[in-house]
């Protein structure tokens, strides 16, 4: 593809309205241009590039054919919303996306009102679909509700759900099914475009209506015979069989880069449908832009990068990220034992668990979107003797929670779950945060739930996971480089439960559960500095909690200050019941937590994200001033009590 130099027909379009009036002939001219926009925007502030690539010709086709934002429009997880952005108002903003104070990375109900529903994890789009079909039923507001889902996405138990509700219910709804990884064979030839017409026409579904009522007067097993009969001979042609099983009228595999495919079946959908049709349309992940095309995540998520040459400017990292550590750990201690199992749900490489698998190809099992399925699938590795690793994120391990307390905690199974992208995750902003995992998880009985407070304590946590065959276990880690400390060749088994001190003082105790122990490290350099000699503490774990530190801690220190990447109720609330239990707090102690606010906090630099929250080294010291009843006075060279 050349890469168009002017943007003559975009740039008569600022909404779906405007689109509406471009003549179809000129959609051609119009995708290549939406795809240049996209591609400098992202070029510009890096984002998901391959997915917004591979459906340009179909996001135009629907807003040219449905009357968007009356007729609703959701995308499934939202990584492939740019081109929906750029036809929706916002072109002219794109090259703020996924900035600070910028539009999101993905689709947003507060953006604009042609993005009826949020999104940021998967498989969510039929429901919410259905949901929003059946009120406008009962409103008897008539509308077109479109759902585009990847093939990758429909992997997940919640979208077969929303099928198997949606097809019971005969709703009006029209699921596109966006087949970008050739799961299933592609479309060849006019005759299966000839066929997909044909069945989405009216003279196929008048036919198939009067069939239904002459088949009704032979009763109903002659009935239901025939019906499967018709349905098993058209899907033997198009592959629809299992979703007319499920009430879906099924249409495809048609070619989604094709607008001579696309408008007479979105037109046909939309004019002579009834009840729930599923559309497959196959389309190329990084399509239009040979340096996507050509590579092998075909651009999926990128930073900054060189038009011309796809060449991503990355800077060059001063330490290991966290994932690399954890992913290297993890193949040193599957050398010394055959037991240990890698899983992952549709995350290899996010989790670096493509380095394990590499390693140890029969050992790691990736089981696509479908977190409830990874835990329970651990959980039954566990019974037989296993040594599973559930790798997930944080904000993804929460699809699984029902599991992780059912099937793995009240059966004291030994699961180990790494939580990678603990804390805050920048440019992603609130969908991808991990801020719950220390709350939810520490509630469980029998659960050890550690964090990493640097690289070297993560391999720690690896090896001690994998030694640890008592019950479930959890280790919590953010995303980034490391701090750059030195690293062990192997890490050591932890004793369970057991903290250490860092440095030592005697007015101020800061105790830290994960990576803002760095930041706890800077506090504590900055309150010496003022005559508040402080000790510094990395918790290790927030269950079992080490008991014997926090006595000593609340024992001899003026202030105590918890500190951790997480929402309340999490590390810090247990070390305060503990404190009141004991009675620790009757003698003065001046216990104060700090945690995430209770906010969804707008996507940034996670630096500036951990400013705003307070969790930075200035927010620490101000926390112990304001403990103490004092204020900080500014001075030429710093800032002092």
């Amino acid at each position: 593809m050349t890469l168009p130099s002017k943007t003559a027909i975009l740039d008569r379009i600022n909404l779906p309205s405007d689109l509406r009036e471009v003549d179809d002939r000129d959609l051609p001219q119009l995708a290549d241009e939406v795809r240049a926009a996209m591609i400098d925007s992202v070029s510009r502030t890096g984002g998901h590039l391959g997915a917004g690539l591979g459906v340009v010709e179909l996001t135009i086709a629907i807003h040219k054919v449905f009357n968007t934002p009356d007729d609703r429009l959701i995308f499934d997880v939202g990584h492939q919303c740019y081109p929906h952005k750029i036809l929706t108002g916002r072109k002219g903003r794109m090259t703020t996306l996924r900035q600070e104070d910028g539009l999101s990375g993905f689709t947003r109900r507060a953006e604009s009102e042609y993005d009826p529903f949020g999104a940021g994890h998967s498989s969510t789009s039929i429901s919410a679909g259905l949901g929003m079909a059946v009120a406008s039923k009962l409103q008897n507001k008539p509308r077109n509700v479109i759902s585009v889902i990847g093939d990758g996405a429909m992997s997940a138990g919640m979208a077969f759900e929303a099928l198997n509700n949606a097809g019971a219910l005969g709703a009006r709804q029209i699921v596109i099914l966006n087949d970008n990884d050739m799961s299933i064979a592609p479309p060849t030839g006019a005759m299966s475009a000839y066929l997909a017409r044909l069945a989405s026409g009216r003279t196929y579904l008048e036919v198939k209506d009067f069939t239904k009522k002459i088949t009704s007067y032979l009763g109903k097993s002659v009935d239901r015979a025939i019906s499967r009969a018709v349905g098993h001979a058209r899907g033997f042609v198009t592959g629809g069989t299992m979703f007319e099983e499920l009430g879906f009228h099924h249409i495809g595999p048609i070619d989604g880069h094709s607008f001579d495919n696309l408008l007479p079946v979105l037109r046909n959908a939309r004019d002579h449908g009834r009840g729930p049709i599923l559309i497959h349309v196959v389309t190329q992940k990084g399509k239009g832009y040979a340096p996507a095309e050509a590579a092998a995540d075909k651009c999926h998520a990128v930073s900054k990068f060189d038009v011309v040459t796809g060449h991503q400017a990355k800077a060059k990292p001063n330490a290991p990220s966290y994932t690399s550590v954890f992913a290297e750990a993890l193949i040193e201690e599957a050398r010394h034992d055959d037991k240990l199992i890698a899983i992952t749900a549709a995350m290899p490489s996010g989790t670096g668990l493509d380095k394990f698998e590499d390693s140890f190809p029969g050992r790691c099992f990736d089981v696509g979107i479908a977190e409830q399925h990874a835990v329970t699938f651990a959980a039954g590795m566990a019974t037989e003797g296993m040594k599973p690793f559930c790798a997930l994120y944080s904000t993804f391990l929460q699809r699984g929670y029902d599991q992780v307390v059912h099937d793995v905690a009240i059966q004291g199974l030994p699961v180990r779950f790494p939580i990678d992208r603990a804390g805050f995750v920048g440019a992603d902003g609130p969908t991808h945060a991990g801020s719950f995992d220390t709350t939810y998880l520490t509630t469980l009985p029998g659960f050890v739930v550690m964090a990493a407070g640097d690289e070297a304590e993560l391999k720690h946590m690896v090896r001690t996971a994998a030694d640890y065959d008592e019950g479930p276990i959890a280790f919590r880690y953010p995303r980034g480089e490391g701090t750059g400390v030195e690293m062990p060749k192997r890490g050591e088994i932890l004793e369970i439960g057991k903290g250490r001190i860092i440095s030592e003082g005697s007015k101020v105790a800061l105790l830290s559960f994960g990576t803002r122990l760095s930041a706890c490290r800077e506090a504590a350099s900055m309150l010496n500095a003022s005559g508040l000699t402080t000790t510094v503490a990395d918790a290790r774990f927030a269950k079992p909690l080490d008991h014997d530190l926090i006595r000593q801690l609340a024992s001899h220190h003026e202030v105590l200050i918890t500190i951790e990447e997480g929402a309340a109720g999490g590390f810090g609330a247990h070390v305060m019941q503990f404190l009141v239990n004991e009675g620790l707090l009757d003698h003065g102690l001046k216990a104060r937590q700090m945690v995430l606010p209770d906010i969804w906090m707008e996507q940034a630099k996670p630096e500036i994200m951990y400013k705003k929250a307070g969790l930075d080294s200035d927010g620490i010291v101000n926390t112990v001033f304001r403990a103490l009843g004092q204020e900080r006075v500014s001075t030429g060279t710093g800032t002092i009590g």
